[in-house]
């Protein structure tokens, strides 16, 4: 599952927000600072606003802040009112699904399943456990992201060893079909 740009965006805003709770903060510094679109986020401070999450300021001197304590933020709602779509296969609607396995096929089980988990932890978050203040004119610290695949996955691409072409869906379709 991937968020959509808007929701990633949508917890930037906040994080930074969450980060400065001393000062009011701009658009065209958020934007500056992640390299995201003045456009893009207007629309998000403007929604926001809306759902009383943040304070809007107009003219000099304005500025954005948030209006709820970041420990009251919980990132499962952030997520919710910013995502559009949870559907992660076509049978999660019943109104459009045409697929045939649907009376007998597990996978959407498993994946309600897996997108419960999701939400219970996102639910057990809040804003204030994904930043630590930081006093004004400090920089942030890139910290990378790294994603865990399980053994079984990383040693399928790397057995054949460094160099090896990888082996895609198609050419193991191929070595079936002709075996």
């Amino acid at each position: 599952m991937r968020l959509a740009d808007y929701t990633d965006y949508t917890m930037r805003v906040l994080m930074y927000c969450a980060a400065r709770p001393a000062r009011l903060v701009t658009i065209s510094e958020i934007a500056a600072e992640h390299g995201i679109s003045r456009n893009h986020l207007m629309k998000i401070v403007t929604d926001l606003g809306r759902q009383g999450v943040l304070q809007t300021m107009r003219g000099r001197g304005g500025g954005l802040r948030l209006l709820k304590d970041p420990g009251q933020i919980r990132v499962a709602d952030v997520i919710r009112a910013a995502e559009t779509d949870f559907r992660l296969v076509e049978c999660f609607d019943a109104r459009t699904s045409r697929c045939t396995l649907t009376p007998s096929c597990g996978l959407k089980g498993l994946l309600q399943e897996a997108m419960q988990a999701y939400f219970t932890v996102l639910e057990s978050k809040s804003l204030a456990d994904l930043v630590t203040a930081r006093p004004a004119g400090a920089q942030a610290s890139a910290t990378p992201i790294t994603v865990h695949r399980s053994a079984s996955a990383a040693t399928a691409t790397t057995a054949a060893g460094p160099g090896a072409p990888r082996r895609t869906r198609r050419s193991r379709d191929r070595e079936h079909a002709d075996a």
